[in-house]
């Protein structure tokens, strides 16, 4: 599928929400924590699709605020993955120019994880290709509160009045700052919501949901799929489809 991909056609942003490592793993009679694990040749594959055909960012939902409602040991075992996973897959991130970032609460991460991130944020800043973000301890609403704060700060602080704030000042408050909307959105496992995950960010996403897969299985051919039918749909932004085409032969 990758040759019918419209190289001048991509979007520029990709997120998705990693869906389905533990229903993969208790499927197969095995602890949740299990799935987790075997998630990471997924992250793998959409990180070097991506990398390869040229899109420019890709934000994974690697772990939400609701997440930490989880089961204690789930929770410390997903934070040591994290940190291993990142220490791993470092050298294969400079080797194809991939550079990482973070959105979210990471203050509220263990220091092992920190350290880790930090370290790895620090070794990649200088990379050209695809920008990885990983949303941690995240949520759109977290997100939207705490850039409406920094509104609330300006205010307070008599550098803006509330006449002036506007979209452009609060996108630039969140926590993606200038990172381009998010163009097509992702999930597997199913479910066909957001739940939480960039919700300013998402406002004329395109959304393609994987009924029958869950993450773990997820593969470079998925992702294709996703594109595809992204560059087979017309987006409007409120216009209409006339009008679309009417610009377009211009």
């Amino acid at each position: 599928m990758k040759e019918l991909i419209d190289a001048g056609n991509l979007p520029k942003h990709i997120a998705v929400i990693m869906d389905g490592n533990g229903r993969w793993a208790q499927n197969q009679g095995a602890a949740r924590v299990f799935g987790h694990r075997n998630a990471i040749k997924a992250v793998r594959e959409v990180t070097e699709g991506c990398a390869e055909i040229g899109v420019s960012y890709l934000t994974l939902y690697a772990f939400s605020t609701e997440n930490w409602a989880r089961p204690e040991f789930e929770v410390r075992a997903l934070m040591e993955l994290l940190v291993q996973s990142i220490r791993n897959e470092l050298p294969t991130m400079l080797k194809n120019n991939v550079r990482l970032d973070t959105i979210g609460d990471t203050k509220s991460l263990p220091g092992s994880c920190q350290r880790q991130l930090a370290e790895a944020i620090e070794a990649t800043q200088a990379n050209t290709g695809l920008n990885l973000i990983l949303a941690l301890g995240y949520s759109g609403k977290w997100d939207i509160t705490q850039a409406a704060k920094k509104l609330a700060e300006d205010v307070q602080n008599g550098t803006l009045t509330p006449g002036e704030i506007n979209e452009e000042m609060l996108s630039a408050r969140l926590a993606t700052e200038a990172r381009p909307a998010v163009d097509l959105m992702l999930r597997t496992g199913g479910d066909h919501r957001i739940s939480n995950f960039l919700l300013w960010q998402l406002a004329y996403s395109e959304l393609y949901f994987y009924e029958d897969l869950f993450w773990p299985d997820f593969r470079r051919e998925h992702l294709y799929e996703a594109i595809l039918s992204y560059q087979n749909r017309e987006r409007r932004f409120g216009k209409t489809g006339e009008q679309i085409k009417a610009n377009s032969a211009k």
